[in-house]
Order: C-alpha cells, then structure tokens, then sequence
C-alpha cells in the first residue's frame, strides 16, 4: 500500500508491510491502491514511480503538472544561453546588413566618381588638350588626402589627437623613424613617377580611344599585378587566375581588331595597356617596400605624393608650356571648372578606395571599378560617341570576366568544398530532426490514448 503523510513531501514515501493496519494518522485514506496500478485523469493524467525494496514493491505518484515545473527550473540556463546566441546572431546579422549597405553606396560612388573623371577629360579634350598639365594639377590635389582624413578623425574619434601627433603616428609607413628626408625622397620618388605615369598613359589613351574601351582595357591591372605578384613576391599559384590573364590578353588583342587594327586603335591599346601596366607595378612595389596600411598611412602616403609632385615635378609642364608641346594662350583661358571637377572626382575617387576597404569588403571596391565599364559604355551609347559591334562587345565581356575572377580569394577552393559540406551537414540534421520530431509526436499521441507506459527512474 502507498501511503502518503500529512505535512510531508509527496516525494517521501512510508513503506507499509502487505496486509498491515495504516496508523491511525493515516485514517483519511480509505482508497487502497495495487502495487502496478495506472490512475488515469483527464486533466492531470498521473505516471506511476516503480521502485522494488527488499521488504516488497512500493511505488508512489507524482502528478505531470509538477514534474513538468521541475523540468521548466532545469531548463532555464539553456533558454537563457539560446536566447544569448540568437542576439549575438541578430547583431552579428545587423552588422552585415550594415556592411553590405555601405558597400553599395561605396561601389555606386565609386563607379560614378571613375566614370565622372572620365567622362570630364573627354569634354576638355574638345577645347583644351594638355594631358600632362591636366595630370599635374589632379596629383597636387591629392595633398588634401590627409586633411580630409583627419577632418574625419575630428568627427568620429572618441579621444582626438592633434594634427602632429597623428602625422607622426600617420608617418610609420616610412618606418620607425617616421618621415625623414632621406626617406620622402627614396621611397617616395618611384611611387610619384609611377603614379604619373599611370595617369598620363591614361589620359593619353582617352584621346585616341572611346571611355569605354580605355576604362576596359584599365582593369586588366589584376591580371597584370597577380603576374607579378608570382613573379616578384613568390604568391601562391592559381590556375583560375592565369585563365583571368589569358583573358585579359585576349580581350587586348580584339579591342585592337575591333578596328581593323587601325593606328589611332592600336596606339590608344598600347597607352591603355601601359597605364594598367604601371598601376600594377605601382601595387607590386608598394607591397614590397611598404607593405600593408591603415587608412591614416594611406592617406599620409598619397599626401605625401601631392607634396612631391608639387615640389619636383613641377618644372615638366613649364618645359612642355615653353617648347609649345603643351601651350595655351593664357592662364584665364584654361578651363579651370572642367580641370577642378577632374580634379575633384579623381581625388574623391581615392579617398572612397580607402574609404571603402574600412567601412565594407574590399571586393566591392573592385566591383564598383570594374562597374565603370557599363557607366561609360551607357554615357558612350548617350552621346554616340561609340557604336558597340561584335568583337569589341565580346572583348569588353571577357575583360570584365576576367577581372571578376581576379577577385576571387587564394582559398577559394577549400571555401567553395567547405560551403558544399556544410550545405549536406545542415540538410542531414533537418532530415534527422524531422525524424525525431515525428518519433515524438507520435509518442505523445501514444501516452495520451494510454496505450504505452513509460517508467521515469
């Protein structure tokens, strides 16, 4: 018999001997239960405890109500946990929403500051044509780099620093020592040569070609730097980024046939295919000496370029001014708002470049470059200034291909193999847990129609 005392929990049980008298504090209790009996409820439905003793089989019930509430009280420091995962996973999504929303404006602007640029030197080309002087006045520009970085710094930073302190800790892109005159003068020189060259060759390029053909041709400088990158920096090897050079060189090769292989066409090729030559050369080097930097170095760098272009560069369009290579009447007569707004847009170009790779992926900022190709070939198509036939159409296409897969990342294999397994993994474990789910329901429909017994020991 189960006998349960007054006052006491319902858990403790006092054993009575089979066929003895209950004491008399037990009166109340007239019902007598079998060892192995199943009560049934229908609002509280009740398990039966079995235990065996050496003095006989007793066993005691404890209603479902309170087992559950003791399972809620073990149960709390996971729901808790579970909730703590899930805002981790909400802020962590949050975060990448915000991040791709940057990246969209930054590839938006980035693409239509390039187009600008280019599209403005083809409308000066038509009453001035000085190239070299038009890259000099854009380089000097960029002496405005580090300015508006630490306008920006002002804003944002919780603790500011004056403008020499954070050009001296801007300044370890030289070295440990900062910017000397040694340095500004060795590290310096070959990157403000190079910069020039690139945008020269550039512009030069724009006077014999479309917008669209030069800005295509430009983004073969990723198949360019991975070439030397293997070469000079000993890179990994990737055969999908050789198949993206090949392409590269092919669609060289049919921009050039696009016009029957014309002298203007193959010299606009050479110049297009030169600046995208010394753009990656410029990227080379610069991981070499230099190698990495934050957005404060990058600026300070490019600042500092400004200064030397400023300095000693300065006497290249005055010698091209007075042996009539590159002459105008008189300084009123240039076009100072189409030369500003070049100006303006190369430099604000820039910034976004750096820009970009803090607030959002650095893939998108490549994205937004090789997005200039369809911003040209739209302003082109407006202005009738090109008209698109097969072989150029296709080598625009595969230039455009290729650099896209430039951008893929060296482990992009390993990635692509590992995405795939966890896709099986997370379909597998939805089969399992449907199957479990499914074994569960129809336990529980089970236990209700009071078909099936479980112990719980």
């Amino acid at each position: 018999m189960n006998c349960f005392f007054p006052g006491t929990s319902r858990s403790s049980v006092t054993r009575c001997k089979p066929g003895a008298n209950c004491p008399s504090s037990h009166s109340g209790i007239s019902r007598q239960l079998s060892p192995l009996s199943v009560t049934e409820d229908s609002s509280a439905p009740i398990l039966e405890l079995q235990s065996r003793g050496s003095s006989g089989v007793c066993g005691h019930r404890v209603e479902r109500q309170n087992r559950s509430g003791d399972d809620g009280t073990q149960t709390h420091p996971e729901n808790s946990s579970q909730e703590n995962r899930i805002k981790a996973r909400c802020r962590s999504c949050t975060s990448m929403v915000l991040k791709a929303v940057w990246g969209l404006l930054i590839i938006l602007s980035v693409s239509s500051s390039w187009v600008g640029t280019t599209q403005i030197v083809k409308i000066t080309y038509k009453n001035f044509y000085c190239p070299f002087f038009m890259t000099w006045f854009s380089t000097n520009w960029n002496i405005m780099f580090f300015p508006v970085y630490y306008s920006g710094h002002l804003a944002t930073a919780q603790e500011k620093q004056s403008p020499m302190k954070k050009f001296r800790e801007c300044s370890r892109i030289f070295g440990e020592d900062g910017l000397t005159l040694k340095l500004f003068l060795k590290r310096t020189a070959p990157f403000s040569i190079l910069w020039t060259l690139t945008n020269y060759l550039y512009l030069l390029a724009l006077k014999k070609l479309t917008a669209t053909d030069v800005s295509a041709l430009f983004c073969c400088n990723k198949a360019f730097v991975f070439l030397l990158s293997w070469i000079v920096l000993k890179d990994r090897f990737m055969g999908v980024r050789i198949v993206a050079a090949i392409m590269a060189i092919t669609g060289i090769v049919m921009m050039a046939y696009a016009d029957n292989f014309h002298t203007d066409s193959i010299i606009g090729v050479a110049f297009a295919v030169g600046s995208a030559s010394t753009s990656a050369l410029y990227k080379v080097l610069f991981k070499m000496f230099l190698g990495s930097a934050n957005f404060g170095e990058a600026a300070h760098f490019v600042s500092t370029l400004g200064f030397f272009n400023l300095i000693f560069i300065s006497f290249t369009p005055v010698v091209l001014y007075f042996t009539k290579v590159e002459h105008w009447s008189s300084f009123a007569a240039l076009p100072w708002g189409y030369l500003c707004g070049m100006a303006g847009l190369w430099l604000a170009f820039n910034i976004l470049v750096n820009v970009g790779v803090v607030l959002t992926y650095p893939i998108l900022i490549s994205i937004g470059t090789v997005l200039s190709v369809p911003g040209n070939a739209a302003v082109d198509l407006l202005k009738q200034e090109v008209i698109f036939n097969v072989v150029r159409l296709a080598a625009t296409i595969i230039i455009c291909i290729g650099f896209l897969l430039m951008l893929l990342p060296e482990e992009w294999d390993e990635i692509t193999l590992r995405f795939i397994n966890s896709l099986k993994e997370k379909k597998s474990e939805e089969h399992v847990d449907d199957i479990t789910d499914s074994n569960v329901h129809l336990r529980s429909r089970s236990r209700a129609n009071g078909t099936v017994s479980i112990p719980l020991a």
